[in-house]
């Protein structure tokens, strides 16, 4: 598996929260869902988005997809100046930002929502809405808003998903569901092509004739007893100069950046299979429980155990 299918992955949206938000001028609503992965993207007019704590606002044109990591808060209007009105809150609950309610009121019809039938912005929204539809490793990777101008894709998805998102028909969440997959994926790839995305330093060193055939061992194989002189011995170079030259491009050392491939894996087995503890700690590379889960309860904040229950019962 190549780095990029590896890094995609992941989604897996179960139940996203999906609608076509119609607005006439002035608007702004108040993105508080807390959810980790939201992509949208402008069909009709523009809109901005105004990213948490100062960062460059982000302006959408007709064809513009952009994909908002959460769970920080954000803003989406008219213009950057237009004082918020509706707030979105955890589970697509929307209400003024006073509390009052506003679903009703701004129903529109199947999956679409808004303050005007005819407004002149209309936009396809889709919410990743729990933390185990998108691996962490993804997450990581991904700035807190991308822009993809509708210059730089040419997948039909997005047109699919526009006739698909008003429909009524059996099992149509199912299909949301994946349609939405498979655009995320269209444009994070479309993303990570372009000589400016900001992709992550591992990503970027798998360039590198050393270092990275070093991450491709390391990620195909993790389960191996790897140390930095076997590593080293399989790419060829020194041990000292593997280290350091790994840790110049990667940001970290091979060990250290093993052994969060490996936490990354374990969640994954956790969420999607029902291979035992045991099992999992075997497969990414643990000799025992017990190590493997004092690891994952040191980065995870929770134990193996609670870490699925957590996934199964939301």
């Amino acid at each position: 598996m190549d780095a990029l299918a590896g890094l995609l992955d992941g989604p897996r949206a179960r139940g996203a929260f999906l609608l076509r938000m119609v607005m006439e001028p002035p608007w702004s609503v108040r993105i508080e869902d807390r959810a980790p992965l939201c992509l949208m993207s402008v069909t009709r007019g523009e809109a901005w988005i105004l990213p948490p704590g100062g960062a460059e606002p982000v302006h959408m044109r007709p064809g513009d997809v952009a994909v908002v990591r959460g769970p920080d808060p954000y803003t989406v209007a008219d213009r950057q100046e237009t004082v918020a009105h509706a707030r979105i809150g955890p589970d697509g609950v929307c209400t003024t930002l006073h509390g009052e309610p506003l679903a009703e009121s701004m129903r529109l019809g199947v999956r679409t929502w808004g303050n005007a039938a005819d407004g002149a912005a209309t936009m396809l929204v889709g919410t990743y809405l729990l933390d185990g539809e998108i691996s962490r490793r993804l997450l990581d990777a991904l700035p807190p808003v991308l822009a993809l101008p509708s210059d730089a894709r040419s997948s039909p998805l997005l047109a699919l998903l526009d006739a698909e998102i008003s429909q009524d028909e059996p099992a149509q969440n199912v299909v949301l569901d994946r349609l939405l997959d498979l655009l995320l994926i269209a444009v994070l790839r479309a993303w990570f092509a372009r000589p400016d995305a900001e992709a992550p330093a591992w990503y970027r060193a798998m360039g590198d004739p050393v270092v990275g055939k070093a991450l491709r061992l390391l990620q195909n194989s993790p389960a191996r007893p790897w140390t930095v002189a076997s590593l080293a011995a399989d790419t060829g170079v020194s041990r000292a100069g593997l280290a350091r030259r790994f840790t110049e491009l990667v940001g970290e050392p091979p060990m250290a950046y093993l052994t969060g491939w490996r936490l990354a894996l374990a969640a994954d087995l956790l969420r999607e299979t029902d291979a035992t503890v045991e099992a999992v700690a075997r497969q990414v590379g643990y000799g025992g429980t017990f190590a493997f889960s004092a690891a994952f309860k040191r980065v995870r904040s929770l134990s193996p155990q609670e870490y699925r229950r957590g996934r199964s019962t939301r």
